[in-house]
């Protein structure tokens, strides 16, 4: 397809840019105009809560051109997630009523971040982006890949050397090409679904008017003024960007009351309420639970027995009492009494905010501050950018690096009226000026993209209205040969090279540094692809001696590719480190980069090994879990290499710096565990959709991964199954057993037909008997031994299900069950939908027969015991059941027995009906229990414990680890950058907030009279006999003594050994040692081992030492 956008241009001739493009979905030309609503006009909105909430008028301008519906795409097996979503009112315009399909795999993780209503909004809204250098084209990128609607982008600059540092998009053949057209393609086949469109003319007021946003970066502040006039005019919002060197600057102005449907993207709480005083308006929840509330707030209410009128009502505004009070003031003063129980839930209501416009703003600003420890920075940087941006019109240039009579003259622009600025931050700017730096445009474009995301879904608080950034820190001081105040001119000259607008700040010896780093990144999702297209950039181990290695073993996947930029749909099963380097190499073809895929940790380290480590000058984690973070960083402290450590979760982001002999390990600090489900809530007393949906997902392993596991294991070796069963309690001896026997014998289906058997029974067992049972036991009547109701507070009394297949889940739940269980046997399994209704329905149940004398569990305590003793149990004699069913098993001819299927759970597959499986399940429960139910997108984030994810925060938060990069750099290896040089990092982009902080020292430690941190150790060199080691331990601790002496799991000495023994190994070399207490040899790669010594001072006193690393 083609794309011609035409114009007027400014001599009132018309200009045309022709672009051949990729076919895209659902596509339209040119966005066309729309009405905007007048000031008294009113709509309704729908908030987070999907609560209707009335609102003054305003212009929405969250759909030029594309106002029609949204469905959702339908899973494989037919059924829609969810029902159609019409997104009219949310588009706002005059278009067609065109429809297309959300994708809900592709943008999941966004969805989780964002909330469906927002995606909705993206998917028809109009952006235009002006300037695409290094700041445009981050912004550009981001908003492509988190899949807005319409995205034209629009330049009139031609690409030079400098743009080559940072405008990944640009190769060295676009030089003197217009820059939006050079990078058109390669930003279009960023996502399919998305419009991008180019334009190459002079912006006018009618073009401007069309977008719902228009973004102006690399601007000249005349023209700034001009456009910022026009979006006012129109009632359209803008954005303003730009960087320079290390510095840069963010501007919002969406208007006057701009509506913001949910201010910080939380999910609403939800508790229990104890007791509501109608006369004081005092409310308490359950057990004195912490509510999470904020003043002003807004809750509704449910369930509540008494105080009619409560339930349902409009949203109640509340001031917070304590953790556990609130108050809704005389709202519910006459209603009758209070009764008992009932939940309440926050509401997300509107709120509104007003924006300056752009000139007004430019003299009253109203700053967001970037980094508090430099409160006063944002106020002079004000006053610099203004400064700079009359230069540059003045002298058609921007300030020389390193010139002095560019600092005077910059000076002398400085606005009237500016406040004190030091000289020495004026130097900086000036100096900085010409850079282009791709790690602060990662920065303030990821920051700038999610900005304008709020601009076109209401969705977050916008910045309010400047943000300015600077990183002086990354600049080399005298504690590295590339000191940046003794840079001279000539260590900056550009050379016509893609590293020109690097080297103008950092100079010429830094950037030839840069290319002999050789850097370990450990994973290769979204942040590492981010920090693999910045080092790429920046020109690390781009010359002779440097290296990137990158690992990562996972697969790429359809999610992957809303974030992580560098793979595309032809990559979707393909390894990510492999693909991302690959992918990277278009960005520079100078990088040298291998990549691997192979997990780390200790059944690797014959792969990742002392020489391994020993040639790197760091390592940068991009990571998904705790405990691969963890053990990286006992590798680092271990080899005494940087570590540069981030993450992010939705909105949030952070990054921390390890650095030898400075720093706190990652490992210093354990953050709180994450807080379990109740065993008992889980099993017999759920109150959440959680609780549900984490039973379901137990069911899964229970029904699909586990029998398989054990049945497998006892054909496998008979012999040693029944070895490691003696060593379990009896009651989960009976219990494994009969699950096998189950497996193998008695639940084998032979056909489809067999195993919808089995689901129908499994409904009955699940949703009807167990829950008949649990009635049987206790009543709707029950009373506790105190004379209250049993069935109050968080125990909701349940109700049985008979089965209907004419219900949704009902037959959800057979049809999916019965397909696994066909799986798991390797049975062709019926997937004719009215075949499988009619073989459910000729099922007839067993009729229910409470059992007398079962126990369920009401307390954590009796739950915990339950599992520890096994679910069965036995009356009569337990030994004899286990040998009647290891006599059954044994007549089990396991050599003809063919093994079972153990199906793992595979979240993001809508092919395989696992997520079928466990939404049924799950709602059928909360249907039990009368809980609302969730949708598949949910019920997988919850089972799949998916973590939120959107590329603005990645690729800020990639920015700022690489801009922490940049102080690791020295030509004689480590540098000793002081510690206030550093930055760890927090950010929240909803709100928007941003915390740095210096990175905790290492703690200091004392034995004797020795100090110590956790990077110090004592070297033994080997071969040594175990007498030999520890007399050596004892002279290099000034005469401590080894009372205890471990490696890992291995106890190699104690004092209390054995004498015998204890003689034995003294006389044996310490390796030899360790591997007979290991059972195998080292791998030949290992080169030392480490070992942790218990030690007493010459008083006797217990002392803690360092580690030992024991070479040989």
């Amino acid at each position: 397809m083609t794309t011609i956008l035409e114009q007027p241009s400014a001599n009132g001739t018309s200009g045309k840019v022709t672009v051949t493009k990729h076919q895209r979905q659902g596509e339209n030309e040119h966005p066309p105009s729309k009405r905007s609503k007048t000031d008294d006009e009113a709509e309704s909105v729908m908030n987070g809560n999907g609560i209707a909430v009335k609102i003054p008028g305003q212009s929405n301008l969250s759909g030029v051109g594309n106002s029609g519906n949204v469905t959702v795409e339908p899973t494989k097996n037919g059924t829609q997630e969810n029902d159609k979503m019409d997104t009219s009112n949310n588009a706002g315009g005059t278009g067609g009523n065109s429809d297309e399909v959300l994708d809900k795999n592709l943008y999941s993780r966004q969805i989780y971040t964002l909330g469906e209503s927002a995606m909705v909004n993206l998917r028809t809204a109009s952006v235009l982006i002006s300037g695409l250098g290094s700041v445009g084209v981050e912004i550009a990128k981001n908003l492509i890949l988190g899949g807005v609607r319409h995205v034209t982008i629009h330049d009139t600059k031609l690409a030079n050397w400098s743009d080559l540092s940072a405008q990944y998009y640009l190769r060295e053949e676009d030089v003197g090409h217009n820059r939006a057209t050079a990078c058109y393609e390669r930003l279009a086949e960023l996502n399919d679904s998305v419009n991008v469109e180019v334009s190459t003319n002079d912006l006018t007021e009618d073009f401007v008017k069309n977008f719902d946003l228009v973004v102006l970066t690399d601007t000249s502040r005349s023209a700034q003024l001009r456009i910022a006039a026009w979006t006012r005019a129109h009632n359209r919002r803008i954005l303003i960007a730009d960087a320079r060197g290390v510095f840069s600057y963010i501007f919002n102005d969406f208007g006057n009351d701009f509506r913001v449907d949910d201010a910080t993207g939380e999910q609403v709480r939800e508790f229990f309420i104890e007791h509501i005083d109608r006369t004081t308006g005092e409310v308490t929840t359950l057990e004195n639970l912490y509510h999470g509330l904020e003043d002003g707030d807004h809750v509704t209410f449910s369930e509540v027995k008494g105080l009619d009128g409560i339930n349902g009502c409009d949203p109640i505004k509340i001031t917070v009492t304590n953790a556990s009070k609130f108050n809704i003031g005389n709202f519910a003063s006459s209603f009758p009494d209070y009764i008992e129980g009932g939940r309440c839930k926050q509401v997300k209501v509107p709120t509104s905010v007003s924006h300056l416009p752009f000139e007004k703003s430019l003299k009253e600003p109203e700053f967001c501050i970037w980094d508090f420890a430099k409160f006063e920075h944002a106020a002079q940087l004000h006053s610099l950018w203004t400064a700079l941006y009359a230069f540059e019109e003045k002298h058609g240039r921007s300030p020389l690096p390193r010139s002095s009579d560019d600092v005077i003259l910059l000076k002398s622009l400085l606005p009237e009226g500016s406040e004190e600025i030091p000289d020495k931050l004026i130097e900086m700017f000036s100096f900085s000026a010409a850079g282009n730096l791709v790690t602060v445009s990662s920065v303030v474009g990821g920051i700038a993209a999610q900005e304008a995301m709020k601009a076109v879904t209401h969705h977050m608080t916008p910045l309010k209205q400047w943000l300015h950034l600077d990183h002086v820190e990354a600049l080399p001081g005298d504690w590295t040969t590339f000191d940046n105040a003794k840079l001279l001119e000539s260590d900056c000259q550009p050379r016509q090279s893609r590293y020109d607008g690097q080297a103008a700040v950092f100079g010429w010896p830094y950037q030839e540094c840069l290319f002999r780093q050789r850097w370990f990144i450990v994973g290769a999702g979204a942040i590492g692809c981010e920090l693999l297209k910045n080092l790429a950039m920046m020109g690390v181990a781009c010359g002779e001696g440097g290296l990137i290695k990158i690992t990562d073993m996972d697969q790429i996947e359809i999610s992957n590719l809303n974030r992580q930029f560098l793979f595309r749909r032809r990559d979707v099963g393909g390894k990510k480190s492999e693909c991302a380097a690959r992918a990277v190499t278009a960005f520079n073809s100078d990088v040298r980069i291998e990549a691997l895929a192979e997990r780390v940790g200790i059944e690797t380290e014959h792969i990742f090994n002392d020489d391994f480590f020993g040639e790197l000058n760091g390592v940068a984690n991009a990571l998904d879990n705790v405990d691969a973070r963890r053990y990286m960083d006992r590798r680092c402290v271990y080899f005494r290499l940087p570590l540069l450590e981030s993450g992010t979760m939705g909105t949030k982001g952070n990054t921390q710096v390890v650095y030898p002999y400075l720093t706190e390990s990652y490992s210093s600090s354990v953050d709180p565990p994450e807080k379990e489900i109740p065993v008992c809530t889980l099993k017999n007393f759920p109150n959440e959709i959680q609780h549900t949906i984490q039973w379901a997902r137990e069911q899964f392993e229970t029904f699909f991964a586990q029998p398989g596991e054990m049945a497998n294991k006892f054909l496998a070796d008979e012999r040693g199954f029944n070895d490691h069963l003696s060593k379990l309690a009896t009651g989960q001896q009976i219990e494994i057993l009969q699950k096998v026997k189950d497996a193998l014998i008695d639940g084998r289906p032979s056909s489809g037909e067999d195993c919808i058997h089995w689901a129908r029974n499994q409904f009955q067992t699940l949703y009807h008997n167990t829950i008949a049972q649990m009635l049987h036991s206790f009543p709707p009547d029950q009373l506790t031994d105190s004379g209250a109701k049993f069935w109050s507070g968080a125990k909701r009394c349940p109700h049985v299900l008979n089965f209907d297949p004419s219900k949704e889940e009902h037959f959800n739940f057979v049809y999916a069950a019965s397909i696994l269980k066909a799986e798991m046997y390797g049975v062709q399994p019926i997937m004719d939908r009215e075949e499988v209704i009619r073989i459910a329905l000729s099922v007839n149940p067993e009729p229910f027969e409470p059992r007398a004398g079962l126990k369920i569990a009401t307390t954590e305590a009796e739950a915990k015991e339950q599992n520890e003793r096994g679910a069965s149990s036995v009356a009569e004699d337990d030994d004899a059941v286990i040998e009647a069913l290891k006599l059954r098993l044994a007549t089990l001819n396991v050599r003809s027995t063919s093994k079972l299927n153990c199906v793992d759970f595979e979240k993001d597959d809508d092919t395989n009906h696992h997520m079928e499986f466990i939404t049924a399940a799950s709602n059928l429960r909360a249907e039990n229990y009368d809980i609302l139910p969730a949708d598949r997108m949910k019920t997988k984030q919850i089972a799949g414990k998916i973590i939120p994810a959107i590329a603005t925060t990645t690729a800020a938060v990639a920015g700022l680890v690489c801009i922490e990069f940049y102080k690791m750099v020295d030509a004689n290896g480590v540098p000793r950058t002081p510690l206030d040089r550093f930055k760890n990092t927090f950010l929240n982009l909803s709100m928007p907030l941003f915390s740095m902080a210096e990175p905790m020292a290492a703690p200091r430690k004392t034995y004797l009279d020795r100090e110590f941190t956790l990077w110090d150790r004592i070297d033994v060199q080997g071969p040594l006999t175990l007498q030999e080691f520890l007399d050596d331990v004892q002279r290099q601790t000034g005469g401590c003594e080894v009372s205890m002496l471990s490696a890992g799991t291995c106890l190699l000495f104690s004092f209390f050994m054995n004498a015998a023994k204890k003689q034995e190994r003294l006389r044996t070399e310490l390796k030899l040692v360790y591997e007979e207490l290991l059972k195998k040899p080292l791998h030949e790669t290992v080169r030392a081992i480490v070992l942790e010594p218990m030690m007493t001072d010459p008083d006797g006193e217990d002392v803690e030492v360092p580690y030992v690393r024991y070479s040989f």
